[in-house]
């Protein structure tokens, strides 16, 4: 059995809800409002994701103006204070948007959610052109595969492949998520490979390897 990791084309939403650059703020919180979501794509010609603009953008327009803050920190909130004064989606954005390919595995997702400190990230291709949008809750989807899935990939991929002498006497069981290999191989040397390529498998929250080498005295993998 083959199986790839899954990427993001595998867990996002194919069907986005945006607006163009012209939108207004009361109609973009009006559309936030009514598809329960924080942040929309804002696009333009063919589909082209040009920004994004969130909840926390528009809440600059409730902040107040202080006109005692110091020089450097007035410059620092240059762009807040043109976001509070801005009635459009154009003007509101962030930009240029923080996206990711579709191609993109999961973790890689994730890091770049991490980093830029976003909750969800528009999916474009080449162009720019939007696919899709995977959100944080997107990226859990992988940990809801079933216990059955998940053991018979780790038998596959795993313990086929590293023991095809030993196999046979392997067993494996997943529980939540928590996979446990336990058995006797004849190279020991491979356990450590073997709890590092499950580790890897998607929707494997932990692994409890009890694998043994050839020898009767050897103790169990951690």
């Amino acid at each position: 059995m083959d199986h790839s990791p899954y990427t993001v084309n595998d867990v996002m939403t194919t069907t986005v809800v945006a607006v163009d650059p012209d939108a207004q703020f009361k109609e973009i919180v009006a559309t936030m409002e009514k598809w329960k979501v924080s942040a929309l794509p804002v696009l333009e010609g063919e589909g082209r994701v040009v920004g994004v603009v969130s909840e926390a953008d528009l809440l600059t327009k409730g902040e107040p103006r202080d006109s005692d803050r110091g020089l450097i920190e007035k410059m620092r909130g240059l762009d807040d204070t043109a976001k509070a004064v801005a009635v459009s989606a154009r003007d509101l954005m962030t930009t240029p948007a923080v996206t990711v390919r579709a191609g993109a595995s999961l973790p890689q997702a994730a890091s770049r959610m991490a980093y830029h400190q976003v909750k969800r990230l528009p999916v474009v291709d080449d162009d720019e052109i939007l696919q899709g949008i995977v959100s944080r809750a997107d990226l859990l989807k992988v940990y809801l595969r079933s216990g059955d899935a998940i053991a018979a990939e780790v038998r596959a991929e795993v313990v086929d492949r590293l023991f095809p002498v030993s196999r046979q006497d392997i067993q494996v069981d997943v529980n939540d998520g928590v996979v446990t290999v336990t058995g006797r191989v004849r190279d020991s040397e491979l356990i450590s490979v073997a709890i590092r390529l499950t580790h890897a498998i998607d929707g494997v929250v932990d692994v409890n390897c009890l694998l043994t080498g050839p020898s009767t005295g050897g103790a169990p993998a951690t």
